[in-house]
């Protein structure tokens, strides 16, 4: 099982990646836009300082044309480092650049995924992550449960290492609801987390810890 942040915001990043179970960093145009006019590339050599060798960077391509999606991967490699996952929408000519860049050893990140014939497409392609789009799926009126039980089921079935990496949450719930499905990593915002740990009802039954040991013991803290 894997969380990875979904955000470019550098002091979320560094302030909640020694807290949380977190195995790494996605962002995509959108993201970007809320963090601002960053120094692009300078902006994700620290987040790889921040989150270190052993956790995945996922950086979208802009492209969307075959040689324009090869040419900046080429830019992310080289400038961010050689271990970014490249982030590439599942379109024709993105499953084109997929199979290419696999061919040269680079990490592939499927993105955009709405249905499971994409989703197949991108696991044939060699991509090491999936990213089904779990809420936009659920608007459109599409059962993202049963479409990542599908593509779950035949990576299983093939052997091949693909991971589904489950995207685009509005809760908890749904987050949920994609592992249980067999997505083997979701990517959300730290908001989310933040959000589920600070329920009303978390904090009202720890004050209650507390104000019972307290009426107990007549102290706030264990004894020396």
């Amino acid at each position: 099982m894997e969380i990875l942040f979904d955000t470019a915001n550098l002091a979320d990043i560094e302030a909640l990646t020694p807290i949380y179970p977190v195995s790494g960093v996605t962002t995509n145009p959108t993201i970007i836009k809320a963090a601002g006019r960053i120094d692009f590339y300078n902006h994700f050599r620290r987040i790889r300082e921040i989150i270190g060798a052993d956790r995945t960077l996922h950086v979208q391509v802009l492209a969307q044309d075959t040689p324009g999606i090869l040419a900046d991967a080429e830019k992310l490699l080289t400038k961010i480092d050689s271990s970014v996952y490249v982030k590439i929408p599942t379109t024709e000519a993105g499953i084109h650049a997929m199979r290419i860049l696999k061919g040269q050893g680079v990490n592939v990140t499927a993105t955009g995924i709405y249905s499971k014939t994409q989703g197949l497409l991108a696991v044939a392609s060699g991509a090491d992550y999936i990213a089904p789009y779990f809420n936009r799926m659920e608007s459109l009126d599409i059962d993202t449960g049963a479409t990542i039980k599908s593509l779950a089921t035949f990576i299983r079935r093939h052997g091949v290492s693909c991971k589904i990496m489950a995207a685009s949450f509005k809760n908890v719930a749904q987050v949920s609801a994609a592992f249980e499905a067999g997505a083997s990593a979701v990517t959300l915002a730290p908001d989310l987390l933040r959000r589920a740990l600070g329920a009303s009802e978390i904090m009202h039954a720890v004050d209650d810890f507390a104000r019972d040991w307290h009426d107990t013991f007549g102290t706030d803290g264990l004894p020396d």
